[in-house]
């Protein structure tokens, strides 16, 4: 159980991190020189980015919690 949890965290941190870099790179690309335009794509994109977090975030909580082995 704590495996995933783990493994969530991580996956939580790499995909952020490509999520941040995607964004920049899309931005960079497409969008004209407006600061408006800019704005709402970083708002949006600042938002969007919370719904598989979330769902990610409730994975990681299914597991059950932590019991240290038992000592004979």
């Amino acid at each position: 159980m704590r495996l995933r949890i783990l493994l969530g965290s991580l996956l939580l941190i790499v995909g952020l991190v490509l999520y941040a870099l995607a964004v920049m790179v899309v931005a960079a690309r497409l969008l004209p020189d407006q600061v408006a335009i800019e704005l709402a794509f970083y708002a949006l994109a600042g938002i969007a980015w919370i719904f598989p977090a979330a769902r990610l975030t409730r994975w990681m909580q299914q597991a059950g919690p932590f019991r240290p082995p038992a000592q004979d």
